[in-house]
């Protein structure tokens, strides 16, 4: 069952758990949040931005045409606030850094680093607390590039916990999820009123910070 953080006659912010996609997928028999969202609610929903499958945390649905442009405009004029939680391997001397470096895709689905033709690309992050090989990172995306955050990081030689595209799959795929988490977002109403919509870490990201802390 997919948790509802709120929900008015505009928008619709749920809870993604890790390993559902966003929208439907080549294979159109597996389910996607925005289907089972929607048959949850009786309710037709507006996409507004996506979540890779392996990530959880903070999505917005739109309930209604006007209220999808305004939040799509939103976030083309990037005043949507957006805070992840991740955790790193290896342990980030700095206490707080901008990654300045733009990137394209490159293939299959992967994205990388090009200074020649790569889109501006700008993540600030900051150290939350460190393990003895790892750390975790509170993470603020200035823009909204596919796969930003764990390109970025596996550009400062700091891939992501998890992260199978990203890493080596050997050491990657010793553990059960990508430590990505999308904490909060912050928009407005149609209203003005602006608002914040919160996820706490779910245990599955928990349970593998536990491991490292023994």
């Amino acid at each position: 069952m997919i948790s509802i953080l709120f929900e008015n006659e505009e928008l619709l912010v749920v809870d993604k758990p890790e390993g559902i996609a966003t929208i439907p997928e080549r294979q159109k028999e597996k389910d996607c949040l925005l289907g089972l969202v929607s048959a949850s609610v009786n309710h037709k929903l507006y996409v507004v931005h996506r979540l890779d499958k392996e990530v959880s945390g903070v999505l917005v649905f739109a309930k209604h045409a006007a209220a999808h442009k305004a939040l799509n405009e939103q976030f083309n004029q990037r005043t949507i606030h957006k805070t992840y939680m991740a955790v790193a391997h290896g342990v980030i001397e700095r206490s707080s850094h901008k990654i300045d470096v733009p990137i394209r895709q490159f293939g299959s689905g992967r994205m990388g680093i090009d200074h020649k033709q790569g889109k501006p690309c700008i993540t600030e992050f900051s150290v939350t607390r460190r393990f003895e090989a790892y750390t975790l990172v509170k993470v603020h995306p200035l823009s909204g590039r596919r796969h930003q955050i764990r390109v970025h990081f596996y550009s400062i030689g700091h891939p992501l916990v998890g992260d199978l595209r990203y890493g080596e799959k050997a050491i990657q795929s010793q553990f059960p999820r990508l430590l990505l988490h999308a904490h909060q977002l912050t928009c407005r109403l149609l209203s003005g009123e602006e608002m914040t919509f919160t996820s706490p870490l779910p245990v599955s990201f928990r349970q593998v910070m536990e491991t490292m802390i023994q």
